[in-house]
């Protein structure tokens, strides 16, 4: 099985990306599942159902999210209602959405995913390391193809979890700094692993937004509202080639598509 995990989507340009990149992406490397991260997709901040459908509709199997999965209001119905969402799991247990869920692919295939968030100069959210093993602990009777996102800030952190958890899940994928790392390896026990998968928006940015906005707030030190930018728009991500009998990684490669000025 091969599964394309995509990186941040960052406003309406990650969304042009989404729907203009991936087909052509799926059909090229055979793609039988997607997973993408939600959180930034409403203007930069947050996901509505609305738009979390109409991703879904771009050929999206699956959302991840992270810290910005509560900044649209809207959404708490549909984690509520909707597994195909997930929140991070190690928000406490009686908030709204699940941080695990199978999902079955087109070809029927069960799918394990699972939504963690970092505690490294992030939020004071329970023990990833604790958490993760819970969720896996849920979902590894239905399927032995597990894909985690590490949506984290520290690099150290999500190396960490990714040796911890070698040889348990298919790949640990991080996300969440908006810059692709140059890392990705199979693990001596057959996890796949990345760092960071990247930003799918604007390149000609600070990590999505206006440049002219985010050095006002540098040199300044003054409050400033942050734009999503709008120019060079690329969609970053990894494919990792699973076998579905064992739930191991053959491999994995980074994705890095350009969308033409007039796509």
């Amino acid at each position: 099985m091969r599964v394309l995990f995509i990186g941040d989507i960052v406003g309406e340009p990650g969304r042009h990306a989404i729907g203009e990149l991936l087909p052509k992406i799926k059909k090229r490397e055979g793609i039988d599942f997607t997973i993408a991260n939600a959180e930034n997709v409403a203007g930069g901040s947050g996901v509505t159902p609305q738009l979390a459908e109409e991703i879904f509709d771009m050929g999206v199997d699956a959302l991840t999210t992270g810290d910005h999965v509560w900044k649209r209001r809207e959404i708490v119905d549909k984690l509520r209602s909707d597994n195909r969402i997930l929140r991070p799991a190690n928000y406490p247990a009686n908030v709204p959405g699940s941080g695990s869920a199978v999902i079955k692919s087109k070809s029927g295939v069960e799918v394990g995913i699972i939504n963690i968030l970092g505690r490294v100069f992030m939020q004071p959210v329970e023990c990833p390391f604790r958490v993760v093993t819970e969720e896996i602990d849920k979902i590894k009777k239905k399927t032995r193809i597990i894909v985690v996102d590490i949506h984290a800030e520290a690099t150290s952190e999500k190396i960490a979890l990714g040796w911890y958890l070698d040889g348990i899940v298919s790949a640990l994928i991080g996300t969440h700094t908006h810059v692709q790392t140059a890392d990705e390896k199979i693990l001596p026990k057959g996890t796949a692993f990345i760092a960071d998968a990247g930003m799918t928006g604007p390149f000609d940015s600070v990590i999505g937004r206006r440049k002219e906005e985010i050095l006002t707030r540098f040199i300044t030190q003054m409050p400033a509202r942050f734009e999503v930018a709008e120019d060079d728009i690329q969609l970053h991500g990894v494919i990792i080639d699973v076998d579905e009998k064992t739930g191991r990684a053959n491999s994995i490669k980074r994705v890095q598509e350009k969308l033409k000025a007039d796509g």
